[in-house]
């Protein structure tokens, strides 16, 4: 049966795209209020109600005694609101991982019990980075990181692990069409257009030559449609667009990570709007609701002072945050928080736990569940 995300997605206005191939978006970006996220205060320092109080760490642990490595994505199977996750494959960060040990990155968990449903796609990926689970239950997975062959790809499993279409060409770093450096995540519309955020090096200063920022669309089939933006701080520039999501109205929320804000376009490339209250986001999650769920796991002193990690919840229509689930306690006055987060039907709040978090969590994902 069909869950309430599925109904919300199919409610998404269809966008057709009239321009030719290699066409660039962005040129009638809105007149949106441009603010400097160092003038902007943590809403979460203000008491904030915490609606899922309680904290079950290392919720669905590995099989065969595996431990887990590092994790940044997380998502709902719109059939019947399992959990889809991955692991780096034992690898911490950006060191070892998929590349070196070969094991099924891709799991499927019971949403109560943690028990492992499916796993698959040993010997595909280096480091696994994005994953989104489209309306029929296709799991799509970013590669963020390129050996000689195999990286930099987007890949397209069926629900039983079957690849069905592969972006990118494995192991290639580029910026032309047909070729990424560093996908970020990716996310598909109800007319099946395919849009990957690409540019993982381009948070800091100095970013290494050949860096992106920018957001690429393709259609259903695969084929390069547009993109748009650049490494900066601008109006639709970036600095690692690290999530993607829709909300109902088919606006196309952006983490834009290195500039501690969330750019909303539209399927067009076109700025509608910016958000700066929920922290450095690293993860995007917007349920039945519109209600979003921003995970910012890397504030600390060097990069977002004064703000807390931790799950910042507000709604799709306004940069108003409403209530914070806090992050976990460690030696870090700013806390430990995963990257990726998925909420259920029920409002239950799942974590990917990244390398930052990894430890203090206990294992790769953390619930939080309401009273």
């Amino acid at each position: 049966m069909l869950n309430l995300r599925l109904a919300r997605l199919a409610r998404i206005p269809v966008v057709v795209a009239l321009l030719g191939i290699g066409a660039c978006a962005g040129e009638e970006a809105a007149d949106t209020e441009m603010m400097d996220p160092a003038d902007v205060t943590d809403p979460a320092a203000a008491g904030l109600p915490n609606p899922n109080p309680v904290v079950l760490k290392n919720w669905a642990p590995l099989p065969d005694g595996r431990e887990w490595g590092s994790t940044a994505g997380i998502d709902i199977d719109p059939f019947d609101g399992h959990i889809w996750a991955y692991d780096r494959c034992g690898g911490i960060a950006l060191a070892g991982g998929c590349a070196e040990n070969i094991v099924d990155p891709v799991f499927k968990f019971h949403r109560e019990t943690g028990e492992v449903l499916a796993s698959f796609g040993a010997d595909l990926f280096v480091l696994p980075h994005g994953i989104h689970v489209d309306g029929d239950g296709n799991v799509w997975i970013t590669d963020s990181m390129g050996t000689l062959d195999k990286g930099h790809t987007v890949v397209k499993f069926s629900p039983e692990g079957e690849v069905l279409m592969t972006l990118g060409v494995p192991g290639r770093v580029g910026t032309e069409p047909g070729y990424f450096n560093g996908p970020c995540d990716v996310i598909t519309a109800p007319d099946g257009s395919i849009f990957v955020s690409d540019g993982h090096s381009g948070q800091n200063a100095n970013p290494p030559e050949g860096s992106t920022g920018r957001i690429i669309k393709f259609s259903p089939e695969g084929e390069y449609i547009m993109e748009w933006g650049v490494i900066g701080d601008g109006p639709g520039e970036f600095r690692t667009p690290h999530a993607l999501e829709f909300d109902s109205q088919g606006r196309l929320f952006v983490a834009d990570r290195g500039n501690h804000r969330i750019q909303i376009f539209d399927q067009e490339g076109n700025l509608l709007d910016t958000h700066y209250q929920y922290g450095r986001v690293s993860g995007l999650f917007i349920d039945d609701e519109d209600n979003v769920y921003a995970i910012d796991s890397e504030s600390n002193p060097n990069t977002h002072s004064d703000w807390l990690t931790g799950v910042r919840i507000g709604h799709a229509s306004a940069d108003v945050v409403t209530a914070f689930i806090p992050p976990h306690e460690s030696d870090d006055p700013q806390g430990e928080a995963g990257e990726g987060v998925a909420v259920d039907a029920d409002g239950n709040v799942y974590a990917a736990e990244g390398p930052n978090s990894r430890a203090a969590a206990e294992g790769g994902i953390t619930k939080y569940t309401r009273n």
